[in-house]
């Protein structure tokens, strides 16, 4: 049977319409999915919206409509998003299912019985906009003088009765787990954090809440609900039919990576394995905490007013561009900035330039010249073989080696080195001009040129799956023969057809005034 491997974004809060940061996520989740897939695995991937709150139930008040109403029609947008940048999901789950309630009631009570819950009196510093409880000590002072969370959020004083969850108990675990498993936070710079924030002294968590109903209710007490993050975290269990002895739960869990924000690794890599270890379950293998991606140096919110509609930038530039350069561009794990000069400038280059560029001369020269075929008709020269040696590497073991360490930014930059390659290649061997002096060796070049073009074509997939498909399908690949054991397999001395191409990635033009 496949390796299982299971992958989860933090699920979306929706009290706000979708933005780039939540489509980065999507897009970096799913080139993971996409790429393990490729690797043989079997995957489960795992998205959706994290319903529940005091933030929501007060938005919906605002509006003047039940927080359900308001659940439902925010959470569509964010399956929309996900659907349009072809988020290749397994699962979209909404908090507000049944079963997400029984899962999570089901938590509750596991940790229950370890004796990890009590009910006392909560009298502390809260931010709505976080959903997050804050220590004076982590309070930041604002312009104005007013006290702001770590975030730089508003926080009130909140006074109310809670039920409480021991987490000072599991100080000493959880830097065990951060020492024994050095790779459970990546990358290092958030391990770092969390250690330092958990040897300073972890304080017991209020857990539930009485002074709104939106939520689950707690067992035993039907006047509170739980804290938004108890049951947004039970989400990555319940997906698998949790707390049922399920197929899928058995099979996929513990999760392999959990792809959350930097600012909810805290939630991730501290309370969510204290909640795991209370109930007796096994722990995840990662936390990756990445960065924002920041227009125009700040980050995108609903409050700042600088909100990008994701599927408006897919539409203008295309899915795939925009999936590309977000890869590209941003180093996986800090920040990274986007404009509307940098997507055509990255797209121009990279994909129409030179990957675009290359299929599209390469094919259409096979298509007028030979009929649409091409094949090796003489042994393979020094060159050649080493120009094949040289993209394999890449495509095969260099791109695959980064992507596996989720280094996906360097895993295209050696990408790019193949392409660079292919075109260089190209313009060494000049088909052009062998199609006079020697016609058996144009056509051999041109079927190692193809297959170059399926070795970049198949390793790409992850990133721009839609315009990779096309040349696969341009060159009639087998669906069941586009897996990275296939990149290896591809010697060089085949036969191709070629259907008539069609350009992949026009170069895009920049308005005067972009828009903002």
């Amino acid at each position: 049977m496949a390796e299982p491997y299971y992958i989860t974004t933090a699920i979306n809060y929706p009290n706000g319409r979708p933005h780039i940061g939540h489509a980065y996520e999507a897009i970096a989740a799913d080139v993971i999915a996409r790429f393990h897939r490729l690797q043989g695995r079997l995957v489960r991937f795992q998205t959706g919206t994290d319903e529940h709150g005091l933030k929501m139930a007060r938005k919906a008040k605002e509006e003047g409509r039940t927080p359900r109403e308001l659940a439902d029609e925010m959470s569509s947008y964010f399956r929309e998003m996900a659907d349009g940048l072809d988020i290749s999901f397994d699962r979209f789950i909404r908090t507000v299912e049944p079963a997400h309630h029984a899962a999570s009631q089901a938590l509750w009570q596991a940790m229950e019985r370890s004796g990890d819950l009590y009910l006392d009196r909560y009298e502390g510093w809260y931010s709505v906009r976080d959903e997050a409880f804050y220590d004076d000590k982590e309070l930041v002072v604002g312009e104005g003088g007013e006290r702001l969370s770590p975030q730089g959020t508003p926080v009130e004083w909140t006074v109310e009765e809670s039920w409480f969850f021991r987490l000072s108990n599991y100080q000493d675990r959880l830097l065990a787990l951060y020492d024994e498993q050095p790779d459970f936070i990546a990358p290092a710079s958030r391990r770092n954090e969390m250690r330092a924030f958990v040897s300073s002294g972890l304080r017991d968590l209020s857990v539930s809440r009485t002074s709104f109903e939106w939520g689950v209710r707690v067992p035993g007490s039907d006047t509170h609900v739980m804290y938004v993050w108890v049951d947004a975290l039970t989400n990555y269990l319940t997906g698998l039919g949790y707390p049922e002895p399920a197929v899928d739960l058995q099979r996929f869990w513990p999760a392999d990576l959990h792809l959350v924000g930097k600012d909810i690794v805290r939630f991730h890599a501290v309370y969510w394995p204290a909640f795991l270890m209370s109930a007796g379950l096994p722990l995840p293998r990662k936390v990756y905490g990445h960065g924002f991606v920041l227009n125009q140096g700040r980050k995108e919110s609903k409050s700042l007013g600088n909100v990008t509609d994701p599927l408006e930038l897919a539409q203008r530039y295309g899915v795939d561009v925009l999936r590309y350069f977000l890869m590209r561009e941003v180093s996986f794990g800090q920040d990274g900035t986007w404009s509307h000069e940098a997507i055509v400038m990255r797209s121009n280059a990279d994909l129409a330039n030179s990957f675009g560029n290359l299929v599209q001369r390469v094919f259409g020269f096979i298509f007028k010249n030979l009929h649409g075929k091409a094949s090796v008709r003489q042994e393979l020269q020094a060159e050649d073989r080493a120009f094949l040696s040289q993209v394999r590497e890449a495509c095969a073991r260099t791109l695959p080696q980064h992507f596996e360490a989720l280094l996906l930014n360097q895993g295209l930059d050696a990408w790019m080195q193949a392409v660079f390659a292919c075109n260089a290649y190209v313009d060494e061997q000049a088909p052009w001009a062998l199609r006079k002096s020697d016609p058996e060796r144009m056509e051999t070049v041109l079927a190692v040129l193809c297959s170059a073009i399926r070795c970049l074509a198949t390793a790409i997939q992850p990133v721009i799956p839609r315009s990779a498909a096309r040349v696969l399908d341009t060159m009639h690949v087998p669906d069941d023969a586009r897996t990275f054991a296939h990149i290896d397999a591809e010697g060089g001395e085949g036969a191709y057809t070629i259907a008539q191409p069609v350009p992949l990635f026009p170069r895009l033009e920049l308005p005067e005034s972009p828009p903002t």
